[in-house]
């Protein structure tokens, strides 16, 4: 709220100010009344010359009041001379108590960057892989990864994760500080030919625990596990994983979206509903993907069980691309592949990061409004 306050005579009640210039101020005789104009407002208030001996602000519905007796509870400060005569007690309203707004504990007990410094930009490169992650048009990016190498001291196992969060970014942090554990617990329980649903458990596992947390929002995910030699991609939702098979782009996963006519049909099985709302198929005419971590609104529907693909890693495997659907949806399989390919393979110092950095830019150039990571992952470290 705020307060002008004024005496006869006052630019604030002129018939000149275009303010009130449909309103007239009438004058009571006896006793002297002091006239206080008070506006409900949260714009600023406008610029006062420097002769002005009020302060007003402008509004389109200003609440005006007429007291006969001085106001209680401010404090006199300076009279001024009215154009009778008369002296007015200028009123001053008292400063408010600054407001000192905390940093917040954030998920899993780390610091909250406040939303306002929050990086927009995020890039690392570590043994065999580099990731690059670029904010779109939110206030918070919602995309997260996970990279772990040297799994079990072994230079030759590894897990990635990129992870693509909707209606916030706490399943995607969940899921890239529980999902690579939960898998790994689930390989150790069983032998090496059921590695697919040790990884689907893995999925279900995450997903069960980040629901008892009772916070809203989902992620999508796409995994790659390397481990005695073998490849295992999985993926939930519309994260997607992509190989170089000599310069030729072998798509590893497919999207899970409501348009996928067995998608389509597992959901409407379970008494679902899928619609097309301006252009985009959505479930329960809310979520665009069909599976995915967290989204407890829709859990009857969007199911957290992966598809998995197991590849054995051979000399022609150049690379992996690990994305969200911010670089899919505007940059094509072979065309990130050859883009990549140019920075990577076959000359004399690979530039993996730059191609990371060169397929979000691509995807920014065309239009892309959403958070974009991605990672590119050196499959012949792994042969």
């Amino acid at each position: 709220m705020s307060c002008s306050v004024a005496v006869s005579n006052s630019p604030v009640f002129s018939p000149s100010t275009t303010l009130f210039r449909s309103k007239t101020v009438v004058s009571i005789p006896s006793p002297p009344a002091e006239t206080i104009a008070l506006t409900l407002t949260h714009s600023k208030p406008t610029t006062q010359s420097p002769s002005s001996s009020t302060t007003s602000c402008s509004s389109p519905s200003p609440f005006r009041y007429r007291l006969q007796k001085p106001l209680t509870g401010f404090n006199s400060s300076s009279s001024l001379a009215s154009g009778s005569g008369a002296a007015a007690t200028l009123l001053k309203r008292k400063r408010p108590t600054r407001l000192d707004i905390p940093v917040v504990i954030g998920f899993g007990g780390g610091l909250a960057t406040p939303r306002e410094v929050e990086e927009a930009e995020v890039e690392r490169e570590g043994y065999g892989y580099s990731v690059y992650c670029k904010r779109g048009r939110r206030e918070a990016m919602e995309d997260r990864f996970s990279a772990v190498v040297d799994l079990e001291g072994d230079a030759k196992q590894a897990f990635f994760a990129i992870f693509d969060g909707h209606g916030g970014a706490k399943a995607a942090e969940f899921a890239a500080g529980n999902l690579d554990k939960n898998i790994l617990d689930e390989v150790a329980r069983r032998d090496e030919e059921d590695i697919k649903d040790a990884v689907k458990h893995g999925y279900l596992n995450t997903d069960a625990q980040f629901l008892k947390e009772d916070i809203r929002g989902g992620s999508c995910c796409v995994t790659a596990l390397i481990r005695k030699g073998n490849l295992v991609v999985s993926n939930a939702g519309d994260c997607r994983a992509v190989m170089s098979r000599g310069g030729v782009a072998e798509a590893l996963t497919a999207d899970h979206r409501p348009s996928r006519e067995d998608e389509k049909d597992r959901i409407e099985s379970m008494g679902g509903y899928v619609d097309l709302i301006h252009g985009t198929w959505r479930i329960q005419g809310s979520l665009a993907v069909s599976r995915g971590i967290g989204d407890s609104h829709l859990k009857q529907w969007v199911i957290a069980e992966p598809d998995t693909n197991v590849v054995r890693i051979k000399p022609d495997h150049e690379f992996l691309i690990l994305a969200s659907d911010g670089l899919w949806d505007k940059v094509g399989n072979q065309e990130a592949v050859d883009i990549a390919r140019q920075l990577c393979i076959g000359v004399e110092k690979a530039g993996p990061l730059s191609a990371c950095k060169k397929l979000a830019d691509l995807s920014v150039l065309r239009g892309s409004c959403d958070d974009i990571s991605v990672m590119l992952i050196q499959l012949e470290r792994y042969v």
